[in-house]
């Protein structure tokens, strides 16, 4: 199955040269690209991608309130990955939170960008394990626990609350198991288990679930 993407960039250079990485893929091809966060509106619309790589600082409306309508619109239908040239700072939890699955460095190495639009575009989520702990543990800490949100935390398991304590953390399916002492299979049904009973979308969504429900505390 061809991955379908849009490359957003206020940069005509950068949108020429992530789209010519990633039409050189087989299995990848670029079907529109956008200047703007409102063209990026527009083009995921009328082209229907199953990726939106998306870039967070743009004229008229960022990349930020693009991804949160984004996904408002087409929900599970499209993924969006977010690329910066900043260091991870404030946007990676905003970002989160208006629903992308990724958060990319725009330096990352051209085969760990197909890499990442692969992973998107199967379901999966993007996150470095630093980005991860750091910075979204960072500013979770400012918020205080959310009582809604941790009594859905009812609804899991001890083991699948583990899990989660796990993937907030920024460990790997792998890394899960050998922790866990349980397969890489069983963690995967996990985690899906966990997506269903919390009603989320990815694993993005499940790291900010635990910190802002209080599960996992910064700098833990």
């Amino acid at each position: 199955m061809t991955v379908r993407v849009a490359v957003v960039d206020d940069q005509a250079l950068v949108r020429g040269a992530f789209a010519m990485v990633l039409n050189h893929q087989p299995d990848i091809e670029v079907v529109a690209e956008a200047g703007t966060g409102v063209e990026a509106i527009e083009v995921t619309r009328r082209h229907r991608p199953d990726v939106v790589l998306m870039d967070i600082r743009m004229p008229e409306m960022d990349g930020l309130e693009a991804t949160v309508r984004i996904v408002a619109e087409l929900g599970d239908a499209v993924r969006v990955l977010i690329l910066t040239t900043f260091e991870p700072d404030e946007y990676v939890y905003r970002a989160l939170r208006a629903g992308a699955s990724g958060f990319v460095l725009k330096d990352l190495p051209p085969e760990q960008l197909v890499v990442a639009v692969r992973t998107v575009a199967d379901g999966g989520a993007l996150l470095a394990p630093s980005i991860t702990r750091r910075l979204i543990g960072r500013f979770a800490e400012q918020r205080a626990p959310d009582t809604a949100l941790a009594g859905r935390l009812e609804r899991l398991t001890a083991r699948e609350r583990d899990v989660v304590t796990a993937v907030a953390r920024g460990r790997s399916n792998a890394e899960i198991a050998r922790e866990l002492y349980i397969g890489a299979a069983t963690v995967k049904s996990h985690v899906s288990s966990v997506l269903t009973k919390l009603g989320l979308r990815d694993r993005a969504q499940v790291v900010v679930f635990a910190y802002e429900a209080g599960l996992v505390e910064p700098g833990s």
